[in-house]
């Protein structure tokens, strides 16, 4: 597609025109990949846009373009960026890397302290979070908030969740540690050495990690790169 300029910015009431379409595009993308995210009203995207919690992107004519959100669990502890989506017709535009950028940006300085995570099922949402700084994590390093685990009722693999007792599902679980992380540098060059095998991971309906990408330690500052277990059940 032609080199189309957009406007990213904090959404607000004016973008509340915007919540319909943003939801019901959610809907259509998650049927296409086969995988399911938790559904959200257009209430509940007006009430982020109203909070200043979203990120709204516009082409130079205001039509709408793409979207993102923030919420917070455990008393602000985690901070997730979630609901990532971009019209059919911008996708591959390099818009969704500035989108999770920009909403980063605003989560980074709105909960400097909070723990910022993401579960996506999409190899590329998965490369723009290592070029941002997350690394890969097992579920139990999230937020164990009964109401986030509850927003994934809705998702079509809720069974295998629960089957896996919220250790595992089709999701990689990614985190940005504000007091322990490795720079963007590193995590883009470990996502790049492992990309192959991430994407026969997403290819399996199953999956476990045997062992997580490691934190840094007093000793070494050098990364060990995850052991991934492919289970085809």
């Amino acid at each position: 597609m032609e080199q189309q300029s957009f406007n990213i910015y904090i959404a607000s009431e004016a973008d509340f025109k915007f919540a319909e379409e943003i939801c019901t595009e959610m809907e259509e993308s998650a049927k296409a990949r086969g995988t399911g995210i938790a559904k959200r009203s257009p209430e509940y995207v007006k009430k982020k846009m109203s909070e200043g919690k979203a990120v709204v992107a516009t082409t130079e004519n205001g039509e709408w373009a793409g979207f993102c959100y923030i919420e917070t669990w455990s008393h602000g502890e985690y901070v997730a960026n979630s609901g990532l989506i971009v019209k059919p017709i911008f996708r591959k535009s390099g818009l969704a890397k500035s989108i999770k950028k920009k909403i980063f940006e605003l989560s980074r300085k709105t909960y400097p302290d909070s723990k910022i995570f993401g579960l996506t099922t999409g190899l590329a949402v998965m490369k723009i979070n290592s070029e941002l700084g997350y690394e890969p994590v097992t579920y139990s390093e999230l937020t164990q908030d009964e109401d986030f685990w509850a927003g994934c009722k809705s998702c079509v693999n809720y069974e295998i969740l629960m089957s896996k007792e919220r250790k595992n599902c089709m999701c990689t679980a990614m985190l940005y540690d504000p007091k322990d992380h490795y720079s963007p540098e590193e995590t883009t060059q470990y996502f790049e050495e492992n990309k192959k095998g991430f994407e026969r991971l997403f290819s399996f309906k199953q999956f476990n990690f045997l062992k997580t990408f490691t934190k840094k330690d007093n000793n070494s500052k050098s990364i060990i790169g995850a052991l991934l277990s492919l289970l085809n059940i």
